[in-house]
């Protein structure tokens, strides 16, 4: 189908929920509650036969009762149920149906599979679309269509396609937590009509995503899916969380999505072809997506490592050399700054920069991050922000004073040197005490802030470092 056909589809003006509810409980509640809360701006249609109204608006008996036309139905009724409902789209011009309704051929079922492929039958006799079944549907915060409770109103530049409705879900959620906004996210299921293949199509096209995001378990058309990614990574970063690596997880697809997962060295293959990125799972994919959204391309491996002490240094250098980076020198010029400015251990200072001997000799780590990002030589930078914390009397007024300096000179150095700044700030709960509690509060508020700075933040060297050498790869790739 065109891209235009889908960004029709994607922005309907009235919206109609089969089976909506007063059940808080039900899916039905729900979804007419979230079309409520996000803000949808069109003609909102619950219905019911039960229920005169629900949650303030008017409800009706069956579709045909509703008035006018209809561009989008959110199904929520039995298996059963969905062959009548498609006839009654037919009479009110509907265009897609987003069939939340399950147990079809994910169940194994004959008589499931027969029933869904029936469903296929009739609505492209019709020429209505469908989404699903077995998913969740559509995020679209900008236009005000959500499938969950307390994900972002906001907008941003990544598009998510994902066969898998909790993945989509549970991961903009665990997204929002690090500064990721989202243009769209499919939660697509069965693929029964439209399928991975004109989502990845659509998201190239749409000029409101930047990043494509995607949790894949099989494709239905996998030589035009390889196809595809081939052309759009030429213009986008794609990155793959492939579901049903191993024996067990292949296993669990077909009960899942009626899905067979295909072998993981011919996809690792493929995908390396295709100039995709892999992330092994959700957590690697977050960390892709937040370093795509707002780091400038890295151009080069060579890493500039400075906010640890002598042990957490060390692992550092091996995280980032484990990753692919290189953890090069510091250059003599450099070194020659540090003579100049009378630190009296110009030479003792390295890459990683040591806080632990540093503090004292009128340099600090902020100054060797700047240093490295305005030198040649360094293409990126990671700066550990809880280690700042480590070095401070463990008063909280001294530690927030410390992590708000931190973010603040964080940003000068992003806009002084234009290097790729990747910040580590690990785990927010330091005990159960008051203590303990405060400094939980001030790690977090110190995300916020580097949300706000533009600066992407993650709990480990390892997979900052990781996250880097995949941008490197891309970007290498895509302009050799």
């Amino acid at each position: 189908m065109s891209v235009e056909t889908l960004e029709e589809i994607l922005h309907p003006q009235s919206v109609a929920v089969i089976g909506a509810s007063a059940n808080s409980r039900s899916w039905g509640y729900s979804y007419t509650h979230h079309l409520i809360e996000y803000g949808f701006r069109g003609d909102i249609y619950p219905v019911n036969p039960n229920y005169p109204e629900i949650l303030g608006i008017k409800a009706y008996p069956n579709l045909s009762s509703v008035p006018g036309t209809v561009d989008y139905v959110v199904s929520c009724v039995p298996a059963g149920d969905v062959l009548s409902l498609l006839a009654e789209c037919v009479q009110k011009e509907v265009k897609v149906v987003h069939l939340y309704t399950a147990r079809f051929s994910e169940t194994g079922r004959e008589d499931a599979a027969e029933l869904e492929q029936e469903i296929l039958r009739q609505a492209r006799k019709v020429g209505i679309r469908l989404i699903g079944p077995n998913c969740m549907g559509v995020y679209h915060p900008e236009h005000g269509l959500s499938f969950g409770y307390n994900l972002p109103k906001e907008p941003g530049p990544v598009g998510m396609l994902s066969q898998s409705g909790g993945g989509a879900s549970g991961f903009v959620r665990v997204a929002a937590n690090r500064g990721i906004r989202f243009s769209k996210v499919i939660s697509y299921g069965n693929a029964l009509d439209l399928n991975e293949c004109d989502y990845l199509e659509y998201f190239a096209w749409d000029p409101k995503t930047q990043i494509i995001a995607v949790y894949i378990e099989s494709p239905r058309e996998g030589q035009r899916f390889f196809d595809m990614l081939r052309h759009v990574t030429s213009e986008k970063p794609v990155i793959i969380v492939k579901g049903g690596r191993g024996q067990a997880g292949n296993r669990a697809t077909v009960s899942h999505t009626a899905s067979l997962a295909g072998s993981m060295n011919t996809w690792e293959a493929m995908i390396t072809q295709a100039n995709a990125i892999l992330a092994a799972n959700f957590d690697e994919l977050a960390d892709l997506a937040i370093s795509f959204s707002v780091l400038p391309p890295v151009r080069g491996p060579r890493v500039g490592i400075a906010g640890g002490g002598g042990g957490p240094s060390v692992l550092s250098a091996d995280e980032c050399e484990e990753a692919g980076l290189e953890v090069v020198p510091l250059p003599p010029e450099i070194r020659q700054e540090l003579k100049d400015k009378g630190v009296s251990i110009w030479d003792w200072i390295g890459n990683p920069v040591d806080v632990s001997i540093i503090g004292g000799f009128g340099v600090a780590d902020l100054d060797m991050l700047r240093m490295m990002g305005l030198n040649e030589n360094f293409d990126l930078l990671i700066g550990l922000i809880n280690e700042n914390v480590m070095q401070t009397l463990s008063l909280p007024e001294g530690i927030a004073q410390r992590l708000q300096g931190a973010v603040g000179g964080y940003k000068q150095v992003k806009e002084e040197t234009g290097k790729p700044l990747l910040a580590i700030v690990g785990d927010d709960s330091s005990g159960s005490d008051e203590y303990g509690q405060q400094n939980g509060q001030l790690v977090s508020e110190v995300r916020s802030n580097l949300i706000a700075a533009g600066i992407p933040f993650y709990p480990t060297v390892g997979r900052a470092a990781n996250a880097a050498r995949k941008l490197y790869d891309y970007y290498a790739r895509k302009n050799p």
